[in-house]
């Protein structure tokens, strides 16, 4: 089973939207995407690569790879390194935001 590991700019964006729903529509929806992500989490540490490429990052030396989250609202961009058998989330992209931001955050 695959490790997750975060990068705490994304750990930190993560906490921030949780936050920010909590408070603009109330603690269930919070707890909803609790769960999500405790859902998210057990489907990567078992299936690392079930999730498709990030097409927007595409020809980068990684695989990124990406899954919708919180009502489709945001992206979960991550990597699985085989050999170390660690998936690592990068980053937390609000998907209506400019897609070029992504690609700018992502290096």
């Amino acid at each position: 089973m695959a490790v997750i590991e975060w990068q705490p700019s994304a750990w930190q964006l993560f906490n921030d939207y949780l936050e920010n729903a909590r408070i603009a529509f109330g603690q269930k929806t919070g707890r909803k995407w609790e769960n999500e992500i405790a859902v998210l989490y057990e489907r990567l540490k078992v299936y690392p690569t079930s999730y498709t490429p990030e097409r927007l990052l595409q020809g980068r030396s990684k695989m990124y790879r990406s899954c919708h989250m919180m009502s489709r609202r945001f992206k979960l961009i991550y990597y699985y390194d085989e050999e170390s058998d660690v998936v690592y989330i990068v980053d937390i992209w609000d998907t209506l935001a400019n897609p070029k931001a992504l690609i700018r955050r992502i290096k």
